[in-house]
């Protein structure tokens, strides 16, 4: 009897892997799901070397953009009636992207040899995450893998409009901050150095503001090698310190009280939680399970640290909204009554997904306003210290006088 090798996702949403002996891919398929594993891949082990080799070859990269529209038009075919041999062959010859063309490929060729096609996308897992392969083996299992990959087309869809926004709302203030910076490096690198000679030439006595600006301005053009090397030192180690999770949780703390911007963030990660835990419970995955792979579509770790005790809660025989109370944080009283009417009325994934939609355009508000403030605040404090500045090199121009005469 063959042994299957697999990868699944846990009660607890990680990955693990092992091995069943089965007369075939069906039956392993079982005995993994009796585990209370959700299944990502399974091969034999004859198979993985030589597919292993095929997958590790060079295929370029494939924009998010391709890999959706590759879900969405596979979706439309399925439910037309279309053989998905026949749709896999159709969209890797349509596509005129040669990376996008060799994955699709890939794809039908293993489809086309008897594999599932959550075990074909899995080999490719920058462009079809974990999740995603999670969601497409429940459609294939259920028998409604059209409907799934449409749900994952639209929640790719607005990830990315969702994310397309946060930086579209943070370029002009950042081109701004460029900007300001360059402005103060002209003026302490070439105008005060020069501005400052005129003084010592009538050996006047400076002010205070004057001296301390003069010092700044020699220190940068003296030293600014110097400057430079330490400054990059610190975005280095800084870079290293935010990888480490009690890094990543500090600033995390920190960016979550900084007024206004801590309600952005929070609504981010609300908009994000709803529409996975919604299109996973629409795709027919466990509530349990779902959950758990929801809590790490968060994207903020202090966040979804606060979602433990909930998931306890419903193993434990909870209701959904009563163990969402306890995360306040993330879940408002308003969204909590909401979701417990849905668990009520039997339509949890749709109240979901219309929550997400409701909040996303909420958090677009809230993103214009963050700008609205961030470009005055920004204007002015490059006005406070180029005001600044120019104020402290014409101080000594009104005593210049006496020291002509």
């Amino acid at each position: 009897m063959p042994v299957f090798t697999y990868e699944a996702v846990d009660a607890q949403g990680t990955k693990t892997a092992g091995s069943v002996p089965a007369a075939n891919r069906s039956a392993a398929l079982d005995q993994i799901a009796q585990r209370g594993l959700v299944p990502i891949s399974v091969a034999d082990p004859q198979e993985v070397a030589p597919k292993r080799r095929a997958s590790a070859r060079p295929a370029g990269r494939v924009s998010q953009a391709s890999s959706e529209a590759f879900i969405r038009e596979l979706a439309n075919l399925l439910a037309a009636g279309v053989a998905m041999s026949r749709a896999l062959h159709i969209l890797s010859h349509q596509t005129s992207n040669p990376a996008a063309r060799r994955q699709w490929t890939a794809i039908h060729d293993d489809v086309a040899g008897g594999a599932p096609l959550a075990e074909a996308m899995s080999k490719w897992p920058q462009s079809f995450p974990g999740v995603h392969v999670a969601m497409v083996h429940a459609g294939e299992t259920g028998g409604f893998l059209d409907v799934v990959l449409a749900q994952i087309a639209d929640f790719r869809s607005r990830e990315r409009d969702l994310k397309s926004k946060v930086r579209g709302a943070m370029a002009y203030p950042i081109i701004l901050a460029v900007l300001a910076t360059g402005v103060l490096i002209f003026l302490m690198t070439y105008f005060i150095p020069r501005f400052s000679g005129i003084f010592a030439d009538f050996g006047a006595a400076l002010p205070p503001l004057t001296r301390a600006i003069v010092a700044v301005s020699r220190a940068i053009t003296d030293y600014g090698l110097l400057i430079i090397i330490g400054v990059a030192l610190i975005v280095i180690l800084g870079r290293r310190a935010l990888q480490s999770d009690s890094g990543k949780r500090a600033l995390e703390k920190a960016l979550l009280r900084t007024p206004v911007l801590g309600g952005v963030l929070a609504k981010f990660a609300l908009v994000r939680f709803c529409r996975m835990l919604g299109t996973l419970l629409g795709s027919g995955v466990p509530l349990v399970a779902s959950l758990r792979v929801a809590r790490e579509a968060i994207g903020n770790q202090t966040l979804a640290d606060t979602m433990r005790v909930s998931i306890e809660q419903v193993q434990e025989g909870k209701s959904l909204s009563q163990s969402l109370a306890t995360s306040e944080r993330l879940f408002p009283p308003s969204v909590v009554e909401m979701i417990s009417v849905a668990e009520e009325s039997g339509r949890l994934d749709l109240e979901l997904k219309r929550l997400a939609l409701v909040y996303e355009t909420d958090l677009d508000r809230q993103l214009q306003l963050l700008v609205a403030l961030a470009e005055p605040a920004l204007l002015l404090i490059m006005a406070g210290i180029v005001g600044t500045i120019v104020v402290g090199m014409l101080l000594p121009v009104f005593t210049l006088q006496e020291y002509i005469r």
